[in-house]
């Protein structure tokens, strides 16, 4: 689980993960016990000269939301909404907390029969604790990737933090045509992002991520922009990974009024740290 300093497309997919895994094994998916390698892109053609640098793209993006002036004029933000997946009539509530100086976040979601499932990262740990796995600990790459992953002003994309971003090619992405990004970051992964060539807005990504079951793929579609204060945000965000389709809408965005203590680490996770 996933947009403006606070971005729903990028830490609530990236934080998701850990509780779709939930999710899967609760419904019973037909998911392997370690998820396939994800597929090796074929190299993409020579770049075309006549496509927007990625720079570009993604600065227009930035100044369609409000600006690097905007984004820099928060610091933490707090949000819920609703989660749902479509094929099990699965719906819950989504809450997510997120903050800067140090980079901080906590994304909760409570579905009926299911319980709580809850990811965080409080500056140094990342963690998670659901029904099906209990208290679990991030540790190596996986921790690594959280760490850029829960960047508050990653809008901005502060060159320190990709080895390699260039414009790929301009294709479909959900029925509408995109500038296709690739963005390599200094985790190593790659992430491919979408941009909508009339509005610039992101339109989507697809990402891989060191997960419990494995790395893991997902696709996710970004849209709904809504105006939260002085910046514009994305509401809502499609997730599908290994056959299974979750969705998140946001209902509100408060910005700087989260208290400290809602990165606190839950004393399961506390028993954990040695």
């Amino acid at each position: 689980m996933s947009s403006t300093s606070f971005r729903l497309g990028r830490i609530v997919p990236a934080m998701s993960l850990g509780l779709a895994v939930c999710v899967i094994a609760s419904l019973g998916a037909q998911a392997p016990a370690t998820a396939p390698a994800a597929p090796v892109p074929a190299a993409p053609a020579a770049a075309d000269a006549s496509l927007p640098p990625a720079r570009e793209i993604l600065d227009r993006h930035l100044k369609a939301i409000g600006g690097r002036d905007a984004v820099l004029s928060h610091k933490s933000a707090h949000a819920s909404g609703t989660f749902t997946v479509p094929s099990s009539g699965l719906v819950g509530t989504v809450e997510l907390f997120t903050a800067s100086g140090p980079d901080r976040l906590v994304l909760r979601v409570t579905i009926p029969g299911l319980g709580e499932m809850a990811n965080g990262f409080d500056g140094s740990h990342g963690w998670a604790i659901t029904p099906v796995t209990g208290p679990m600990l991030q540790q190596g790459k996986e921790l690594d990737q959280t760490k850029l992953d829960a960047d508050f002003y990653s809008e901005l994309r502060d060159p320190k933090k990709y080895t390699s971003v260039k414009t790929l090619e301009k294709t479909d992405f959900d029925g509408r045509p995109c500038y296709k990004v690739s963005l390599v970051r200094i985790d190593g992964n790659e992430d491919f992002e979408f941009y909508d060539v009339q509005t610039g807005l992101r339109a989507g990504s697809i990402a891989t991520r060191e997960t419990p079951m494995g790395k893991i793929t997902t696709t996710n579609t970004e849209g709904d922009y809504k105006k939260f204060g002085n910046l514009l945000q994305a509401t809502t965000m499609v997730q599908k990974m290994m056959g299974i389709e979750q969705k998140m809408t946001l209902t509100s965005i408060d910005y700087d009024n989260v208290a400290p203590s809602s990165f606190e680490l839950p004393a399961p996770i506390k028993a954990l740290i040695k």
